[in-house]
């Protein structure tokens, strides 16, 4: 019975504090719905309301805006004609007082149920200077008291122009009476508020107070922090007490005429709803953990009387357990013995692996080496043998421009010999003009001159012919040994090139053999690394084996304990 009592008190607490917390989560977030809602109805009543609001204003302000029109080209000159107008504009509003008007020279048009007091001055009403400053928009005044017609009224007003200046305003007045029924019919609780504030925050169609009280001033500014909120916030939730009771405010502009619509709620009527509903879950939980927790106590006594019997048997088999485990035990240290002597066998083929690895390494780090050295060594012999090649073809250039410079000599030698013939001439005509002269006498002294230094210069050009020749035949001697040298030259500069291809053929040889020893090396050491590391892995895995055989001893001895501690725990159930 004991047993039963301990097992209530555990899953009682375990199960109350699970009721509580999702009571709690559950009512907090039916709560936050309802409150939800309650704030949606109160937006969409609101914006009902707004919308009637503009609906009603809007046929007027039509009208409004059509007789403005009609005079788009200012008033009629005829006064009478003018009035006329208004008195027929205003059947259409049979149970209003009806259109009005002023031309910019204070002359009034109005119908018959219209009539200015004395002394009127249209100019210094509110309607006229508002029409006036909306430049030809249509201008909606605050609730205010009209002179003409002496009723608490909103005036729809519009300027009317002739060319670029004002010739006068038309104006309509709609009773504050048909507006209050929109306001009024949102409410649906005595302590809910429904007005609409100015854009200075008058107070409109409101149970309490007038047009002429402000919401920052009246009770001695007790509303001010509050309407300070109201008029900043524009369209959104406000938060505050008034008179002590904690209210929810919604702010909605209405576009129209500038003011804002207010609705307000106490909190307690907004979560009336949340706080039932609070209530019920708690209640309904508590009945359900009322009913969870008898079932439990009438499920526990069968369980206890189910055990004792359990209990018989559960004492039996850890006996049985008991001993099997110490043999377990037995076979396991045995096990851990022989895989220890493995782990020690291993870790020496290891160390051995690793030793021989390290030597791999050296001798492949050497033939990389040799390999590297070899491959500088035939990259010069390449570049030497290109600049043989280079050197032969500039000799053999050279013999091709000596070759080349001696036909243009043998060119020279024919040039030579044809001045040196004319000049032969040339010395005979000379010849034969000084005899020719000598014969003419006085007549032919200078001809003889000149003929005479004609022989003399054709003397010097074969004297100086004779040298050129000498000279040519000296550069032709020069150049015929320069080939000669330079053909010999030529063919030694040949066989350097043909003994330095050999050399690199062979450098090329064995740079092959030193890479593929180093590379041999390499997959050598690759291998005796892979075969290190498999051995490791293997070591690792027989560690790995050798703790998990000592772990099963210690949880085998574990077990064999666990089976002797049941079994004073089922003696135990059993009394």
């Amino acid at each position: 019975m004991a047993f039963v009592k301990r097992s209530l008190i555990l899953i009682g607490a375990s199960v109350a504090v699970f009721f509580i917390i999702t009571t709690v989560i559950a009512a907090e977030l039916v709560s936050n719905f309802s409150e939800e809602q309650a704030y949606r109805l109160m937006y969409s009543n609101m914006k009902e309301c707004v919308l009637n609001f503009e609906n009603t204003l809007s046929a007027p302000s039509k009208m409004v805006e059509t007789l403005a029109g009609f005079f788009s080209d200012g008033f009629y000159d005829d006064d009478a004609d003018t009035n006329e107008v208004f008195e027929k504009m205003s059947l259409a509003y049979s149970d209003f007082p009806g259109f009005y008007g002023a031309s910019a020279d204070g002359t009034m048009f109005h119908s018959a149920n219209i009539t200015p007091p004395r002394g009127y001055r249209p100019s210094e009403s509110a309607w006229y200077k508002g029409a006036v400053e909306k430049e030809g928009e249509t201008a909606y005044s605050d609730m205010y008291v009209n002179e003409l017609t002496d009723t608490l009224v909103l005036t729809i007003s519009r300027a009317v122009y002739r060319g670029e200046e004002i010739d006068g305003v038309v104006a309509f007045d709609f009773p504050m009476e048909d507006l209050q029924a929109f306001v009024g019919s949102v409410k649906s609780d005595l302590l809910d508020w429904s007005f609409i504030l100015s854009a200075r925050g008058d107070f409109f169609l409101d149970d309490e107070y007038t047009p002429d009280d402000n919401i920052l001033t009246v009770k001695d500014g007790a509303y001010r922090k509050l309407g300070e909120k109201m008029l900043e916030v524009e369209d959104d939730f406000v938060y505050g007490k008034v008179d002590g009771i904690k209210y929810v405010f919604r702010i909605t502009p209405i576009p129209m005429t500038g003011w804002y619509y207010v609705l307000g709620k106490s909190l307690s009527d907004v979560n009336s709803f949340s706080t039932a509903t609070k209530i019920l879950l708690s209640c309904a939980f508590f009945i359900l953990f009322v009913i969870i927790m008898a079932i439990t106590a009438v499920i526990l006594s069968r369980m206890r009387a189910k055990e004792e019997i359990a209990s018989n048997h559960l004492i039996e088999e850890t006996h049985n357990l008991a001993l099997s485990s110490k043999e377990n035990a037995v076979t396991a240290q045995d096990q851990s013995a022989a895989v220890k002597e493995i782990v020690a066998t291993m870790e020496d083929n290891t160390a051995l692996s690793e030793d021989i690895s390290k030597k791999i390494k050296d001798v492949s780090g050497v033939a990389s080496k040799t390999s590297g050295d070899v491959a500088e060594g035939v990259s010069y012999l390449e570049k030497n043998v290109r600049q043989l090649r280079e050197i032969a073809s500039a000799n053999q250039n050279t013999i091709e421009g000596i070759k080349s410079l001696g036909d243009k000599i043998e060119n020279i030698w024919d040039i030579v010999t044809l001045i040196n013939s004319v000049a032969d001439q040339a010395k005979i005509i000379a010849f034969n003009a000084e005899l020719e002269a000598s014969t003419a006498g006085e007549a032919g002294k200078n001809f003889h001159i000149v003929a005479t230094e004609i022989r003399r210069l054709a003397d010097g050009i074969i004297k100086g012919t004779k040298e050129i020749k000498g000279k040519i035949t000296e550069i032709q001697q020069s150049s015929d040994t320069l080939i000669l040298a330079s053909e010999s030259g030529t063919e030694k500069i040949r066989e350097g090139v043909s003994n330095a291809k050999s050399l690199e053929e062979r450098f090329t040889s064995i740079k092959n053999a030193s890479e593929i020893t180093a590379d041999s090396a390499g997959d050598i050491t690759t291998i005796i690394q892979q075969q290190a590391v498999a051995s490791e892995q293997i070591l690792i895995t027989l560690k790995q084996i050798a703790m998990g055989v000592d772990k099963f001893r210690g949880a085998t001895e574990s077990v064999s304990e666990a089976s002797q501690n049941l079994q004073i725990i089922a003696e135990e159930l059993r009394k």
